[in-house]
């Protein structure tokens, strides 16, 4: 039913947020990139568009959830552990604020932060399984 995902977010200042997500290892999509938005690939099929405050209020015709609220933790399966303490500890070098320790659970391991503007992550990969 459905092509693609894109993940609208609202951010403070679109150029330090592209400075931010770029320092994650995620390129713009320079097609759907301006001033006043940005768009990243998270995966083949999952984009995330990060528009100003103000431009993002117009174009959905309501109020924003203020930075120190959440409707959504957005969570990623990565490729492996270190793909989760690499992205997180990155994160929180480039300011993001740390949501839980470290977590290495039975079946998963996880890791999660609020990025600049107040969203929160969530990373995990799944042990494998015995059979």
């Amino acid at each position: 039913m459905f092509k693609e995902l894109f993940v609208n977010l609202p951010v403070a200042d679109v150029a330090k947020s592209v400075d931010f997500f770029t320092q994650l290892g995620l390129t713009p999509v320079a097609q759907y990139t301006s001033a006043d938005s940005a768009c990243f690939t998270l995966t083949d099929n999952v984009r995330l568009m990060l528009s100003g405050r103000e431009k993002l209020a117009a174009m959905i015709g309501k109020q924003l959830a203020t930075p120190d609220t959440s409707e959504v933790a957005l969570s990623f399966a990565c490729d492996s552990a270190e793909m989760v303490q690499q992205l997180a500890t990155k994160a929180f070098e480039l300011g993001a604020r740390k949501v839980n320790d470290f977590e290495d659970e039975d079946f998963m391991v996880s890791w999660g932060f609020e990025d600049l503007d107040g969203h929160l992550w969530d990373l995990f990969w799944f042990k494998p399984q015995d059979s």
